[in-house]
């Protein structure tokens, strides 16, 4: 349990978004401090070396973006983020200029009708930043995390983006052909586009399963909540399953304690010790 493909970072809970398919945020909004983010990575580097700066929350709202990125390279990290996309336009020159970055995944599913961004603008604004991203170097996956749902087009979205990324005919077809697919299409060098199921948030609320679950939490992931929470995964959203607070305590001692571990060893043999893990929407695909 020492070493994570991925370590989870809530920079901030907040969102300017308010999607169905969203758990929502019932924790006092809050962003992390410079400072407090500092702490987070050099607590997690000697486990990590790719963070993501999401859990729940829009990352790009975040007023010291440029700051946590600096502080993300100072320490040689690799920095993935997820965001709906609406705030691209506004903080394009920031993330092109941030050496740090190595991807970014845009939720196209937040694309909501009823949405104020739910038009050619935001896409228009996507297609300018993963033009301008994939150009510099860095990974751009477009999010479809829908399949399954009747609440919007996918095709109706796709169609309007394709053009307005420049792709040819052929490559428009063959990305059209496997929309309703789940899995990643490549649509240029460096930019993917990535199709799933909506799934449901893990809740105290959902009805229990009896079958055997087995999570990648605290084996190739963990997630730190923007108070400093420390979380078995990235859809813990609401801290149910707090193992610690790394603001309180190092990291390594928190992920040496008797509930990390009694979990760990429970996902070993599909028996999670935590009742969260067995209303998970998500552990069904595992």
């Amino acid at each position: 349990m020492n070493n994570f493909s991925r370590v989870y970072i809530e920079i901030t809970n907040m969102c300017n978004l308010s999607c169905s398919f969203c758990i929502g945020n019932v924790r006092p909004p809050r962003f992390m401090s410079t400072d407090e983010f500092a702490h987070v990575i050099q607590q997690v580097k000697p486990f990590t070396k790719h963070i993501y700066l999401h859990i729940l929350g829009e990352p790009l709202l975040h007023p010291q973006l440029e700051e946590l990125l600096s502080v993300a390279y100072r320490f040689d990290m690799h920095v993935n983020i997820t965001t709906n996309g609406t705030l691209l336009a506004k903080c394009q020159e920031i993330l092109l200029n941030a050496p740090v970055l190595r991807k970014v995944s845009v939720s196209l599913h937040s694309m909501e009708p009823g949405s104020p961004y739910c038009n050619e603008d935001y896409l228009r604004d996507v297609a300018l930043f993963v033009t301008a991203a994939t150009e510099k170097g860095i990974f751009c996956e477009l999010r479809m995390w829908n399949l399954g749902s009747e609440d919007i087009d996918n095709v109706a979205i796709f169609t309007p983006l394709c053009s307005l990324l420049g792709l040819g005919h052929t490559a428009q077809e063959e990305a059209r052909s496997k929309i309703c697919e789940s899995g990643n299409t490549t649509l240029a060098p460096r930019l993917f586009l990535g199709k799933a199921a909506r799934f449901t948030w893990p809740s105290m609320d959902e009805v229990p399963t009896e079958q055997p679950i087995f999570c990648h939490g605290l084996r190739s992931q963990i997630g730190v909540l923007s108070d400093g929470t420390v979380v078995p995964c990235c859809l813990d959203s609401r801290g149910d399953i707090a193992l610690g607070n790394i603001f309180h305590a190092p990291l390594a001692e928190i992920l040496s304690g008797e509930r990390a571990r009694a979990l760990y060893d429970g996902f070993s043999v599909r028996q999670p010790s935590e009742e969260l893990c067995r209303r998970c929407g998500y552990a069904k695909r595992f």
